[in-house]
């Protein structure tokens, strides 16, 4: 298929059905076509359309896809998971490039066509994850888009020498400088928000901070967070994933919190964990807080689930957040697109004429179904080119 046809027979997020003209890689008025009756017709088959999905938090350099069952017996504590799998990468001989593209291809079968990736920085690898990640960017970059955040998976301030190769990173290339739990892992929030925003303003990236700290210690993690990101001007460059503090049973507590995110611009990411408290995705839409969602560690030593498809992330979302009516779960796709590509900062996204031909068909009545069944996908594009086809991609993984 060429990068300019028209599209027949869609329904572009569960309206009418109509046809849709892509031209250059882009979606364009149907007009716009000068010769229209020359170019390739695709008929869709009176298929939902939806925009490319946003994969806005996972973990690329630490999947254990394609590389037989790994028996997991770690300890409880978070501690415990990031030290197992820090010794793990050298003794299951996890190559970052080969593990991350095995991901990056399943995903792009599901109808991903925007990845955020935490890549692990620390002491023991360097920046083999950074360098084996970008690789699978170069590599597929024609079907997938492909975001890093330098990521000290194991602490900063605990352990001398991360900062270093945090900077490092970020000359690289990667794009946004990540962080973790500031009080539980590197127990100096002051020290580590120094750090992280300190890089963020050196290097004019954005942040992403896993927030794993519940209660009363992630909310003050977060009322520092806020604060900084207003004293320095960041509003709209914070991401907060997971966020579990926002769980809380304290409603008051909870809403001075997402006030105070409203006020800063400081985005949310949830998985609609299953086991933890999880942050109320309509509440925080509705006071103006933007929420993406991620799968995070897809088939890893910190566990065993996971396969990529943010369609079915939805789902989860939807589930955890107890929605229930039609317009419900369109918010959680909406998490899944356009709030993931809100948070990338991606300005061409969309099904509008100018956007992007990044789509997805799927084989469903409404939106609503799409998110409750999320039924293979029928048809991948990305700028225009078919990527996958039926729950796979087109290209071989590795």
């Amino acid at each position: 298929m060429s990068r300019d046809f028209l599209l027949s027979n869609v329904r572009p997020n569960g309206g009418p059905s109509t046809m849709v003209l892509v031209k250059d890689g882009r979606f364009a008025p149907v007009d716009a076509a000068p010769n229209i009756n020359s170019l390739d017709v695709v008929d869709g088959g009176n298929a939902l359309m939806l925009p490319g999905l946003v994969e806005a938090h996972t973990h690329l350099d630490k999947t254990l896809y394609g590389m037989g069952w790994y028996r997991n017996e770690v300890g409880p504590r978070l501690i415990d998971k990031i030290d197992n799998e820090r010794a793990m990468k050298k003794e299951l001989g996890i190559d970052p490039a080969r593990q991350s593209a095995r991901q990056a291809v399943l995903s792009v079968g599901h109808g991903t066509t925007h990845i955020r990736s935490h890549v692990d920085v620390d002491t023991d690898i360097g920046l083999a994850g950074i360098e084996g990640v970008m690789a699978t960017r170069e590599k597929y970059r024609d079907i997938v888009d492909i975001e890093i955040v330098a990521f000290p998976q194991s602490g900063v301030l605990v352990r001398p020498g991360t900062v270093e190769l945090m900077e490092e990173a970020l000359r690289m290339g990667a794009e946004v400088v990540g962080g973790l739990d500031p009080s539980g892992i590197d127990r100096d929030p002051k020290g580590h928000l120094d750090i992280v925003f300190g890089l963020a303003e050196r290097f004019a990236r954005p942040i992403d901070i896993h927030l794993h700290e519940a209660g009363e210690l992630g909310a003050f993690a977060l009322e520092l967070t806020v604060e900084r990101t207003k004293a320095l001007g960041m509003q709209g460059k914070v991401t907060l994933s997971h966020a579990f503090c926002l769980g809380m049973q304290d409603h008051l507590a909870v809403g001075a919190l997402i006030d105070g995110l409203r006020e800063a611009g400081i985005h949310i990411m949830t998985t609609g964990p299953s086991s933890r408290p999880a942050p109320p995705v309509k509440r925080l839409l509705e006071a103006g807080v933007v929420v993406c969602s991620g799968n995070d560690g897809i088939r890893d030593t910190w566990g065993p689930y996971g396969n990529g498809d943010m369609l079915e992330r939805a789902t989860f979302v939807g589930q955890r957040n107890n929605f229930r009516r039609d317009d419900e779960l369109q918010l959680a796709l909406d998490v899944c697109t356009h709030g993931g590509a809100s948070v990338m900062a991606l300005q061409d996204y969309g099904l509008k004429p100018g956007c992007s031909a990044d789509f997805v068909l799927v084989d469903a009545e409404t939106v609503a179904e799409a998110v409750a069944a999320h039924p293979p996908r029928k048809l991948v594009v990305k700028k225009g080119r078919v990527t996958a086809r039926d729950g796979r991609a087109l290209v071989a993984m590795p």
